[in-house]
């Protein structure tokens, strides 16, 4: 069977790559957020979809209107505007939400499709980008399979590349053949029908008053001056910290209940709903009592 699979890795980009890459992330976001505006535009005047040939054949126009997308790569633009043709099938399948505007500073990212487009020296620590050219990065583990596309991102004030692969692999056989079901809480984060439980990591909690006092900090300075955006780094590296130990979590759950149980049940409802309040009376309910009428019971036993 055919595997993908994604090897996300930091780059180290020297000052001149780091401002290139804010660049051509700007741009792809403002393609994509002029697609987005035409086909809300068009379907407003009661127009048909336009798709991603008849938008990709607006972008010379674009370049020409707006000369400084030429210093991005045409790959990039041109698989942003496929990703808002994605985004729209997604809401017309029902699969997702009406697509959002993107905001600066917010998810920043761009992506080569095609591996001729990259070239990646594992043997080094570096990889070559068009028009950034070859950038180090934190070589922690092997790349398995053929390399298909780049995804390079933003987070935390730091730039990752995910590369995704494709290898061939054997069918995989589970070596357990129980069942168990999972009811996901609050005090508790998951109860497994089979007696068994995972308690909370309260990643937020352990943080909380760091976080607290660095967001002190850096309401004191004078905004967007230098000091303002050292502080924000410091709040960024700990929302980093709590995320990363939060997706470690998950992923160590979820292995450990995935490799004991060959079928997994979970309930379909919004955990979210589950800590907020509802505080109010029948005749002046409170804000989110209409979410929380919406949960099962507390004690519900999931073995029936």
């Amino acid at each position: 069977m055919k595997r993908l699979q994604a090897f996300k890795f930091e780059l180290m980009p020297d000052g001149e790559q780091e401002r290139d890459m804010r660049r051509f992330a700007g741009a792809r976001r403002f393609v994509y957020n002029k697609a987005l505006a035409l086909q809300k535009e068009n379907y407003a005047a009661g127009g048909k979809f336009i798709s991603y040939v008849d938008m990709a054949n607006r972008l010379p126009e674009w370049k020409e209107e707006f000369p400084w997308l030429k210093e991005s790569p045409s790959h990039t633009l041109q698989q942003s505007l496929k990703d808002a043709e994605r985004a729209f099938k997604n809401f017309f399948e029902k699969r997702a939400a009406f697509p959002r505007f993107k905001k600066k500073g917010v998810g920043e990212s761009f992506r080569f499709p095609d591996s001729k487009q990259f070239d990646v020296d594992q043997g080094n620590s570096r990889i070559k980008f068009p028009k950034l050219g070859w950038m180090r990065y934190r070589n922690s583990r092997d790349i398995l399979g053929t390399a298909k596309n780049i995804t390079i991102s933003q987070s935390g004030g730091k730039w990752f590349a995910s590369i995704q692969t494709e290898r061939d692999v054997e069918q995989p056989i589970p070596a357990a053949t129980s069942a168990v079901g999972i009811d996901m809480g609050i005090v508790r984060f998951a109860t497994l029908s089979d007696g068994n439980f995972i308690e909370p990591l309260s990643s937020f909690k352990k943080h909380e008053v760091r976080l607290r006092k660095a967001q002190r900090k850096m309401s004191r300075k004078k905004k967007f001056s230098k000091n303002w955006h050292k502080a924000k780094r410091r709040v960024q590296k700990i929302h980093t910290r709590i995320s990363n130990a939060r997706k470690d979590f998950l992923h160590k759950a979820s292995t450990e209940i995935s490799k004991n149980h060959a079928m997994v049940a979970v309930e379909d409802l919004q955990v979210g709903n589950m800590s907020k309040s509802s505080k109010g009376t029948v005749e002046a309910p409170g804000k989110n009592v209409a979410a929380k009428s919406g949960l099962p019971t507390a004690n519900k036993n999931i073995d029936k």
